[in-house]
């Protein structure tokens, strides 16, 4: 099994072929360097490249909810806009059912975009304060030429009703609804092209909590009725646990877990993953009481420069010297779990049993 694609191999034996397909995608961005001020102020005249992305691989099978999760700054958000060649990859491939969507040009691309949408983080930045919400959801029916006029006017109260909007606020602006309201707003614009694929990007974090459970739920009710596919990005692990299928775990521009939404946070395998979950607060006094807080030391490394190796070793309590050397690829430790870690194996996949300085994982390096 070639490592990289470990995801894709466990996906292609499962009954329901994958909807994307995600292969070696990278996205860098230019961050400057090698001017002449850049060496007057002490630089060394390289330019400079931050690794938003770097070398991702998955599959998101149709009708699932893939949750993606991980430190602010880790490349969530650039992951998903790429996807959907908001921002373009540096390399790599993204197929939408086995169409490569960085083969098409504009006009093709265009024809693939009424089936891939985007909710995002900010509901009132991404809403044009000029336009009525009217105006709004019914946007991406005319420029998809779906429908005009008084069909169009129809379609727009039926979008509106269904993420529980009054038909009556047709004609008000963004900044006369609630946070909560504006986001079902940008949902209903999202539904507009009836796509099969949505990013929900950050859906409810600038939502009050009170509402951030009506929203979950509205996506959840949204995907059962219209069979949609979602990646549902956030840095709430409570909320990607509610909402997800499987569950992948992002630092540093890769992902370094893949599995179950229940494995994942059951059997964490990443000593990154027990960290993310050891800092979600239980609802029980006497279990929160008792439990293992794992504190991470130091900061996470930039991205235009980040370790060599294992890019979490820095930070790791289990880092041994190859760390500092191997960069360990994805690979299936357990059936359908993947991580990146030289100290575990299939054959020991709990790093706390592994024994002290033993890095078992190699032998799957090495293949």
């Amino acid at each position: 099994m070639n490592a990289s694609l470990a995801p894709s191999s466990a996906v292609a034996g499962a009954s329901m072929s994958p909807l994307v397909s995600i292969d070696e995608l990278t996205v860098h961005f230019d961050a400057g360097g090698g001017t002449l001020w850049d060496r007057m102020t002490g630089g060394d005249g390289t330019r400079r490249v931050v690794r938003a992305v770097d070398g991702v691989s998955l599959d998101i099978r149709a009708g699932e909810t893939l949750g993606l999760v991980g430190e602010s700054g880790c490349g969530k958000t650039t992951l998903g806009r790429a996807v959907l060649r908001l921002v373009e990859p540096t390399s790599g491939t993204v197929r939408f059912d086995g169409v490569d969507l960085s083969a098409l040009g504009p006009a093709a691309l265009r024809r693939e975009r009424r089936h891939m949408q985007m909710i995002f983080q900010d509901p009132y930045a991404s809403l044009d304060p000029r336009m009525t919400v009217g105006r709004i959801i019914g946007e991406p029916l005319e420029t998809f030429g779906i429908a005009r006029g008084r069909e169009r006017d129809d379609r727009v109260r039926d979008l509106m009703a269904a993420v529980g909007l009054s038909a009556r606020f047709v004609n008000r602006y963004p900044h006369e609804f609630s946070g909560g309201q504006q986001q079902r707003v940008g949902i209903a614009r999202a539904l507009a092209t009836d796509p099969r694929f949505i990013v929900a990007d950050e859906p409810i974090s600038a939502l009050d909590v009170s509402i951030q459970a009506q929203i979950i739920n509205l996506l959840e009710r949204l995907q059962t009725e219209r069979q949609l596919t979602y990646l549902f990005v956030s840095h709430d692990l409570r909320a990607i646990r509610h909402t997800s299928d499987r569950v992948a775990v992002m630092y540093l521009g890769r992902i370094v877990e893949l599995a179950g939404a229940r494995e994942v946070y059951d059997r964490p395998l990443m000593p990154y993953t027990r960290a993310l979950i050891s800092a979600v607060p239980v609802p029980d006094p006497t279990v929160e009481a008792t439990r293992r807080r794992i504190v991470l030391e130091g900061d996470v490394p930039s991205p235009i420069n980040p370790p060599a190796g294992c890019r979490f070793h820095p930070r790791c309590p289990y880092a041994v010297a190859a760390c500092r050397t191997v960069d360990p690829p994805l690979v299936e430790v357990q059936p359908d779990h993947f991580a990146a870690c030289i100290r575990i194996s299939p054959e020991e996949p709990d790093i706390d049993r592994v024994a002290t300085g033993a890095t078992p994982g190699l032998r799957q390096v090495r293949r």
